[in-house]
């Protein structure tokens, strides 16, 4: 099969498209055959080795010292089940699913095996493989995040950084629970934040934009890029202050992927993508997410691979 290998860290150019052996699943696990994964900011950074809450060294030791131990990036994978392990029950052949493969990756490949038993569930019945790939990465960090900070209580939410993949869904899930949504992103992406529910939004980009925020039952950093100082003086009394930056990678939790799933299928969700690549154009996708500005998701088509 066709697959994308990381050769070592650094730059894009150390993603390559080369043939590799086709996985078999084991007893507990699915065999899918990849339609579409995604470039998220864990991508990027593993690639990179850029992840400053652990440092180089500890990365390392933990995913491989001159290239990742497992070379087929890519965390996110939406695709149709083509093989099922002899133990595995809950899933069968031709079922349309959407998985977090966690330090497993492997969506970067025309085929991946996951078990059966981790965060994997089937596609909203009305997305297709484009929409689904969008959903788990923001989907499930935005939640874990915004359980932290009891999400459901808060009356208030401030959101920085609402325009990306977390961000867009966390704007989604804080208006689902029926919070005020004030968002702080780039002008040009207003009316895509407002489109999915932000009350408020405000361009972080104008000097003094932080003199018209308030304080707010919830603050949420969603991008990681904000002085926590300055967002915590927007924290109300007895608020709650939670950013992605320096907390580790999100709880992958396949309820989660249900509660994503029966909202989109309500029509109380959408999929947010800024563009689609082929799986031979992942070094120009790397090099898009890389640069910045990129609006909610960067989507990978695998299954039309050459």
């Amino acid at each position: 099969m066709k697959a994308v290998i990381c050769t070592g860290y650094g730059p894009p150019d150390v993603l390559q498209l080369r043939e590799v052996d086709k996985p078999v699943p084991k007893s507990d696990e699915l065999l899918i055959k990849v339609h579409t994964s995604a470039v998220h900011s864990g991508d990027r950074r593993l690639r990179a080795l850029d992840v400053p809450a652990l440092g180089k060294l500890p990365m390392r030791v933990i995913v491989g010292f001159k290239a990742p131990r497992q070379p087929i990036l890519g965390v996110v994978l939406a695709g149709e089940i083509v093989e099922t392990g002899s133990r595995v029950e809950d899933f069968k052949v031709g079922d349309r699913v959407y998985a977090l493969t966690g330090m497993r990756f492997g969506g970067y490949a025309e085929y991946a095996c996951v078990k059966a038993n981790k965060c994997i569930e089937r596609m909203p019945t009305n997305a297709s493989f484009i929409e689904a790939a969008s959903l788990p990465f923001g989907g499930t960090t935005a939640l874990h995040f915004l359980r932290k900070v009891n999400i459901e209580q808060a009356k208030t939410i401030l959101i920085y950084g609402a325009s990306g993949a977390v961000g867009s869904m966390a704007v989604q899930i804080a208006k689902y629970y029926g919070a005020h949504v004030t968002a702080v992103c780039r002008e040009r992406n207003f009316e895509l934040v407002k489109s999915l529910g932000a009350d408020i939004v405000i361009d972080y980009t104008i000097d003094g934009y932080d003199e018209k925020l308030t304080t707010y039952d919830t603050v949420f950093d969603a991008a990681g890029n904000i002085d926590k100082r300055l967002a915590r003086k927007h924290v109300a009394e007895h608020g709650k202050f939670s950013s992605v930056a320096g907390q580790g990678p999100a709880s992958e939790r396949k309820e989660d992927l249900t509660f994503l799933k029966e909202l989109f299928e309500a029509g109380q969700l959408k999929a947010v993508i800024d563009s689609v690549y082929p799986l031979e154009d992942i070094v120009a996708a790397h090099r898009y997410v890389d640069a910045g500005g990129k609006a909610g998701n960067v989507i990978m088509t695998v299954a039309q691979a050459n």
